[in-house]
């Protein structure tokens, strides 16, 4: 059954619409005595209306009363945020404190806790409150109280001030529940004045829909698909290419000049030779497309990225393991084909780096990140201050930030590869799901310039993640059937990627801001991006492959367009205003760029054809079967030694020169270089927060002589009789305080904590405040300070 949730006030302006009064009482499914209620008595509680089809209708009548000619107040606009399509209510309990997190979590706010198939959402008594200037960036989807199902972590129950996991069925009730969410929030709810069998009701509810496994067909995600047939959204093809059509793979060949070594083709369309692979691919232009379907893909070069120099980035999966020395007989003359192919001219040297053995394993990264978030999973205030004194130790002991520094070295030496010596690299691994997703898409952001444009950068996730085939549903364990799977590839390369975008800030057209909101939406189930292990199991699901003409495909959004999480206004935090776009060449110097690159293609060549004299070939390819039939090998060709030596001299005259921003990207990977992302990680602790400080303080100055310059520009044009640019409007949310936080935007709300900077476990050591007062002060020596 759907509910539609209507505050009198709403009603009573509802009531008295226009569009009302020519509607039937009825088909609102208003009763009337609920209404008469409402106008005469001043009923001040909300209304649930349960509906089982004409939640459409209803929709459809606020949102054309909720307009500015019509409504002046938010009243309607706030009944409609807290609706959506198809949405049904679970479950609901009254009378909920919700705690403010503080000392001992003793204040909070009563309200409602309601359980749809969507999230669970905490409806308070002064949620008005919050509508003010300052709060304009706000999710449309996600309110400030609500989770989403898909984005609950572990849920936790206190017996007797005693805090325990909850799972299955329980034999007691907690009287506190508390809610771990995966994008790190942590939510507190009283239920001792709640009746006994409304917390049996919400506990038991909540448990089940985010605990229990799931079915695909069963998520959120094809409930709104189905309602949101007959709406039309916004179409992010304009912007971002989404890599399903065979055009959309000639234009990036075209644009990276590839496709003078390499070709796209449909022999998989339909998905008649690979469920694993995309529809479309690109591969050396030689490979016969007969040879593709021979392992089910497996074996088979793929292209990622060509550099400017004609070296490309390729990645391969591995062929399956095979005891019977027929068959590996047979793989091993199959893959000689495929090394005489990406080995003949006018193909580079190949360098392979096998991912699977010589790299990170995905166990590695699951036991780093589930140490590093218990840093921030903080229960109340004293909690804080009591672990901040080691809390530098533990994050060391997580190894997170020592995850991300390998990745980062990883990609360097790859491009290391490609930019100074000239060779292709084909990056190896079992299914080349998850590990090669990472680090071509790493090599890409820090090599290509247009990979760090927004659209860039969400056609880069569109081509290597979506179409690459990453197991999103089972990394994010959206169904919830295996704990294993669940492995944050997609969080690493996000974290490794805010490292670049904090170090070299001038260099990326979109902000940290950004990188956050979009690893938020990966628990966002109306979104179809992140809800699908490979783009055949999303076209099957929708309907796309359907033989049946009769039945329409389910019509998903993407998470690319913006528009329906945020209003314009919140998404110019998105975009960097300090970032500046690459001059355009004139004609003439365009044809001079082409004829270097032709020049430095035929270095390449040359080499290519005295390299068999010295053995290179056969020796790399027997590496090269060696690592795809899974036997034991020994290290690589080039000697550990000369790899760092090579590494260091690349890496250290790189960082000697003045920066490009338009052109190659190198990170700091020293020690102290790898920090913490702190807007995504420290954004819900008020104690992290700095009023009036960090970046965004230096980067709202830097607006205010933005602003200062243009106002002086458009005297100027004044002055000239010239007609006015247009600007590029710079984000108003970071002029509108002079002391914001440092985790500004989504810190905006919290309060700054009055704790000491000493915690509470060091006053302890100093003793009791009588030996402290007893003590003399101690001389500093300045000196010549």
């Amino acid at each position: 059954m759907s509910v539609v949730v209507l505050q009198p006030l709403c009603l009573r302006k509802l009531t008295e619409s226009p569009v009302a009064r020519e509607t039937p009482r009825s088909l609102l499914a208003i009763p009337d005595k609920k209404i008469e209620k409402c106008l005469c008595e001043g009923d001040s509680e909300p209304f649930w209306f349960h509906l089982s089809s004409l939640i459409p209708t209803l929709l459809h009548l606020l949102l054309s009363f909720a307009t500015p000619a019509t409504v002046e107040s938010s009243e309607v606009l706030h009944c409609v945020a807290h609706l959506s399509f198809r949405e049904q209510l679970l479950c609901e309990a009254s009378t909920v404190l919700k705690y403010v997190q503080e000392d001992s979590c003793q204040r909070g706010i009563y309200g409602k806790l309601v359980c749809t198939d969507f999230k669970i959402a905490f409806l308070g008594d002064d949620e008005s409150a919050l509508d003010n200037d300052e709060t304009q960036f706000k999710n449309k989807v996600i309110g400030e109280n609500d989770i989403t199902l898909h984005c609950v972590d572990q849920i936790y129950g206190v017996f007797d001030e005693k805090k325990k996991t909850l799972f299955g069925q329980l034999k007691k009730y907690p009287e506190k529940l508390i809610i771990h969410c995966k994008d790190l929030r942590v939510f507190h709810f009283c239920l001792r004045y709640t009746k006994e069998e409304e917390v049996k009701r919400i506990v038991s509810g909540i448990i089940h829909h985010t605990q229990a496994p799931k079915l695909l067909k069963r998520l959120f995600l094809f409930s709104y698909a189905t309602a949101s047939q007959n709406n039309t959204a916004t179409d992010p093809r304009s912007h971002t290419v989404m890599f399903d059509t065979l055009k959309d793979w000639c234009w990036e060949l075209e644009r990276t000049k590839g496709n003078m070594k390499y070709k796209a083709v449909s022999v998989n369309e339909g998905y008649r030779v690979c469920e694993r692979l995309p529809a479309y691919f690109v591969v050396p232009t030689p490979l016969p497309e007969e040879d593709v379907p021979r392992f089910q893909g497996h074996g088979i070069p793929i292209w990622c990225w060509s550099c400017h120099n004609g070296c490309a980035l390729l990645k391969m999966s591995a062929l399956p393991k095979e005891q019977d020395d027929g068959v590996l007989q047979i793989q091993k003359s199959f893959l000689d084909g495929i090394y005489k192919t990406i080995h003949r001219p006018p193909y580079e040297i190949v360098k392979t780096e096998d991912l699977s053995s010589n790299f990170l394993s995905l166990q590695d990264i699951q036991t780093a990140y589930s140490k590093f978030k218990q840093l921030f999973l903080i229960d109340n205030s004293t909690e804080f201050w009591d672990t901040d004194i080691k809390w530098f130790s533990l994050l060391e002991s997580s190894s997170w930030l020592d995850v991300i520094r390998r990745c980062l070295k990883k990609a360097i030496e790859i491009t290391e590869c490609l930019e100074a010596q000239n060779m292709n690299v084909l990056l190896l691994e079992e299914n080349a799901s998850d590990l090669c997703c990472l680090i071509s898409s790493l090599v890409q952001v820090m090599m290509d310039p247009h990979c760090r444009t927004r659209v860039g950068f969400q056609s880069l996730i569109q081509k290597e993640w979506i179409m690459g085939g990453h197991c999103f549903l089972d990394r994010c364990n959206h169904l919830r059937q295996s704990d294993k799977e669940e492995v944050p590839v997609f969080l690493l390369f996000l974290d490794c990627v805010w490292q670049l975008v904090h170090q070299h800030p001038l260099a990326f057209e979109f902000t940290e801001t950004y990188l956050t909101v979009l690893s938020d939406s990966l628990y966002i189930p109306i979104f179809s991006t992140f809800f699908f292990n490979s783009p055949h199991q999303k076209d099957t699901n929708l309907g796309t492959e359907s033989q049946d003409t009769q039945s329409k495909p389910l019509n998903l959004l993407t998470v690319w367009d913006w528009s329906v999480q945020f209003e314009p206004k919140a998404q110019t935090l998105l975009k960097n205003p300090l970032y500046v776009e690459k001059p355009k060449l004139e004609k003439g110097q365009r044809k001079g760029m082409r004829f270097k690159h032709q020049r430095q293609l035929s270095l390449p060549l040359t080499q290519s054809k005295s390299s068999p004299k010295r053995g290179f070939f056969r020796e790399e390819t027997d590496h090269l079967i060696k690592n795809l039939l899974g036997k034991r090998i020994s290290k690589l060709i080039n000697s550990s030694d000369e790899l760092q030596d090579n590494f260091r001299e690349f890496y250290d005259s790189w960082h000697s020169k003045p920066t490009d921003y338009h052109g190659l990207l190198l990170p700091h990977i020293e020690g102290p270089e790898i920090k913490v992302w702190a807007q995504r990680y420290l954004r819900w602790i008020p104690e992290a927060q700095i009023l009036g400080g960090g970046r965004v303080a230096t980067v709202s100055k830097l607006l205010e002589m933005m602003e200062e310059v243009q106002s002086l520009q458009e005297k100027i044009d004044k002055r000239h009789h010239s007609q006015e640019a247009p600007q590029a409007e710079a984000p108003s949310l970071l002029r509108t305080s002079a002391r914001l936080s440092s985790l500004f935007p989504f810190a905006l709300l919290q309060r700054h904590s009055s704790k000491p900077v000493l915690p509470t476990s060091g006053w302890k050591a100093l003793g009791d405040e009588e030996d402290l007062a007893k003590r003399e002060d101690e001389s500093v020596d300045l000196g010549d300070v």
